[in-house]
């Protein structure tokens, strides 16, 4: 939980956040957080700042596979030319590996 707490120092506090939960939900938190250690508030704050920071990036691993699929899949529908380099190369492998 230091992370939460170096984001509080560079961060000061003007927000306020809401949310009603039964009393069974009150007191799991309550005891996860005694577990950690650490107040139920600050639980609260770093496990939703978890959640959110794990949902973006899982968004955007997924946004970039979709693109980086879409490259891949022209790619290999439409190939480019090898240049010249790669042309060398492939002579000079030949030559190496006798093939």
């Amino acid at each position: 939980m230091s992370t939460l707490r170096k984001s509080q120092r560079r961060h000061p506090k003007s927000e306020r956040l809401e949310a009603r939960v039964s009393s069974q939900v009150k007191k799991l938190f309550e005891e996860a957080a005694s577990l950690q250690g650490i107040t139920l508030t600050d639980f609260v704050i770093a496990s939703v700042e978890d959640a959110a920071k794990r949902t973006l990036q899982e968004q955007e691993i997924m946004r970039l596979s979709t693109r980086d699929r879409a490259v891949f899949v022209e790619a290999l529908l439409h190939p480019p030319e090898p240049s010249q380099r790669l042309r060398t190369a492939v002579e000079r492998y030949k030559r190496a590996f006798g093939t």
